[in-house]
């Protein structure tokens, strides 16, 4: 029993959601002390202790921020907590083992995998009842949502496949083959690439999720389980169960840049909205390791329950307003926007990473690319991607910011109004529909 709790508690899928509250919690699963312990990240100090039922091992949250979604496989179970109150408000009744969750960009959804029955469950959150089954191969255990929503991806242990499934009509569309028992997946903040774990080839495949085949294979360290993508996209973060060791992906590479030490047994790994730290899990140590990403280095150790499995941390800050103005045309876009900070919200583009959405096209600019200007700006040109991008960032007063880019070589004239527009910058975020000019 033991030693399945181990393998289920490494395959347990971490996914970093957007949007949300303004404070900054790390949820952590103890399987074996039945409860999810909340993280104040700011002191790594633990600020709650929340009772569930037997055996909670995945977990994920709202891009609202208002609710965990935790898989308790020993009570075949979802438990839903409240984030304001720290306390259970639901449970939806699921299959054998339930072990990964993952929830949709617009949190309408939840998917939670059950390895002992071959089905990924569709939870309607705003009722918190099951919405649909969707068959996949052989023990699914950990899952990733893109980021717009569009698909999910499953790894099958068993089956050696990741299961690719359409969110519109809650199909699998395609099956890829990758290694010896996938056991964790990832996504990059683009949607280009998912990245998943072979917990028995001690390597991670990478797959194009354009053509949904393996462009690249990766090797890791020994018994590789959970994963999480920085949030600029440069970096994979690899908890390799048997190493006690993290491996840091360089993606524009596909090369192991850094193997960092950490507990024993590490095994669920999330990674802060402003990419500064990752939060691993070692089962065997029961306690927390910090990674500070920038020199990839632990710089903290933080006791927590027993065998602490699953690791998702709270969303980023919203903007207490965002608004913007959209020209499309064949060659390119022109966006200009406003946002204004939420409450507890700052901004530094010189040290933070800005993603920026429009409606199926995702660019990530990595941190450190912005360069402060006159006036308070802040400025980056350059090329990500084969497109030619000009963003300025200027400061209006009242916490607030204009956005202002050109960008070239890119055609989104097949978009139809409304067109979606998320801006990311560091911890904020803001999402408006706009009806663009074409």
């Amino acid at each position: 029993m033991n030693r399945i709790r181990l393998l289920i508690s490494t395959f347990a899928a971490v996914l970093l959601m957007l949007g949300g509250a303004s404070a900054q919690k790390a949820y952590v699963t103890n399987p074996d002390s039945n409860s999810v312990l909340v993280i104040d990240t700011s002191s790594n100090t633990v600020a709650a202790t929340v009772p569930v039922s037997p055996a909670p091992v995945g977990v994920a949250i709202t891009p609202d921020g208002s609710r965990v979604y935790v898989t308790d496989n020993v009570s075949e179970i979802v438990s839903v907590i409240d984030t304001s109150s720290n306390t259970v408000v639901a449970t939806v009744p699921v299959s054998i083992l339930p072990v990964g969750v993952a929830i949709t960009p617009d949190g309408s959804r939840a998917y939670v995998t059950t390895v002992g029955s071959n089905i990924v469950w569709v939870i309607d959150t705003s009722i918190n009842t099951v919405a649909a089954t969707v068959p996949v191969g052989s023990e699914p255990t950990a899952l990733a949502i893109s980021p717009d929503g569009s698909r999910a991806y499953v790894t099958n242990v068993l089956s050696k496949s990741v299961s690719v499934i359409d969110t519109s009509s809650n199909t699998v569309e395609a099956t890829v083959g990758v290694g010896t028992s996938p056991s964790g997946v990832a996504i990059a903040p683009d949607g280009t690439r998912a990245y998943v774990t072979n917990f028995g080839s001690k390597n991670v495949s990478v797959i194009d999720t354009s053509s949904n085949t393996v462009e690249a294979t990766v090797g890791v360290g020994s018994q590789p389980g959970g994963v999480a993508i920085t949030p600029d996209g440069s970096r994979v973060y690899v908890a390799n169960q048997n190493d006690g060791t993290v491996s840091v992906i360089d993606t524009s590479s596909n090369t192991v840049e850094a193997t960092v030490g950490v507990g024993s047994s590490p095994g669920g790994v999330a990674i802060t909205p402003d990419g500064s730290r990752a939060y691993v899990t070692n089962f065997d140590s029961n306690n927390l390791s910090v990674i500070d990403t920038s020199s990839n280095t632990v710089e903290a150790t933080v006791g927590v329950g027993s065998s602490p499995s699953g690791v998702a941390i709270s969303p980023r800050v919203p903007f207490s307003a965002f608004s913007a103005q959209l020209d499309i045309s064949s060659a390119g876009f022109d966006l200009q926007g406003k946002a204004t900070l939420g409450a507890g919200g700052t901004i530094n583009p010189p040290t933070e990473p800005l993603t920026l959405r429009v409606g199926t096209y995702t660019v990530a600019v990595p941190a450190g690319s912005f360069t402060p200007g006159p006036k308070g700006t802040f400025t980056f040109e350059g090329t990500i991607n084969g497109v030619a991008l000009q963003f300025r960032i200027a400061p209006l007063g009242g916490n607030s910011y204009s956005v202002q880019l050109d960008a070239s070589g890119v055609d989104l004239t097949g978009l139809t109004n409304p067109v979606t527009v998320t801006l990311t910058i560091g911890n904020n975020v803001g999402t408006t529909s706009v009806n663009a000019d074409f």
